[in-house]
């Protein structure tokens, strides 16, 4: 049985794909064998033959190198740029927890490492009509703690702060924080790093720059912090 942890973010397009191509990259080159996962994936091109690529899941393969077949990686993928609950209203197609389950197991079992990215915030609703899901029912069901990423920007402090009263309010365990996009020397950035650790109490990991190909964090300290399912 593979070891596991959960990326999320304090919104949507903060970075949390292209990190996670980074950590992954770092488990692959310390010479483990480690596995993407992402319950549904929205925003997606279609190929010339109509079928949906999973773009996040590409984008984390080409950052990552790692041979898993994209197949693997997503069992919902959706066209529409929208929360995979609306998604799957235009689309359908609507996300079973048992699937992403049966999925999740399915690469646990073929992989070391396995790093499950979310979908947009901790709030994303994944499902929304006579059922609802949400990222937390998916993170809660498979026993997972969550790696959370923020851009070092403005407005920083306010999202990791209510993202981690959130989580800590629905007992969802995080492990650290990881700030995208990040200008050394720039005085706010700088400064948001620590007010954010100062009032959340977290553990800044690795802080990245954009167009880093590496992430700044030693392999057996981002090891400890995957942990086995109680799924």
């Amino acid at each position: 049985m593979s070891k596991n942890l959960f990326v999320t973010g304090t919104g949507t397009d903060v970075g949390k794909t292209y990190v996670t191509g980074l950590v992954i990259k770092k488990l692959r080159e310390s010479g483990e064998n480690a596995a993407y996962y992402k319950a549904a994936m929205s925003g997606n091109e279609r190929r010339p033959d109509g079928t949906l690529i999973p773009g996040d899941a590409l984008s984390v393969k080409e950052v990552s190198g790692i041979a898993q077949p994209l197949e693997e990686m997503c069992p919902y993928v959706y066209e529409h740029a929208y929360s995979p609950h609306l998604a799957a209203s235009i689309e359908g197609g609507q996300v079973e927890l048992s699937a992403v389950q049966d999925g999740f197991r399915k690469v646990s079992g073929k992989y070391d490492y396995v790093t499950m990215e979310g979908s947009g915030g901790i709030l994303c609703p994944i499902r929304y009509d006579g059922e609802k899901i949400f990222l937390e029912d998916v993170i809660r069901s498979l026993g997972l703690s969550c790696l959370l990423i923020a851009d070092a920007g403005l407005g920083t402090i306010n999202n990791v702060v209510l993202t981690t009263a959130y989580m800590r309010a629905r007992n969802i365990p995080i492990v650290g924080m990881i700030f995208n996009r990040f200008h050394p020397g720039d005085v706010m950035e700088e400064d948001n790093i620590r007010m954010c650790g100062e009032l959340t109490g977290l553990k800044t990991l690795a802080c990245v720059q954009e167009g880093d190909r590496e992430l700044s964090m030693e392999a057996e300290a981002l090891k400890a912090l995957y942990r086995e399912s109680s799924m």
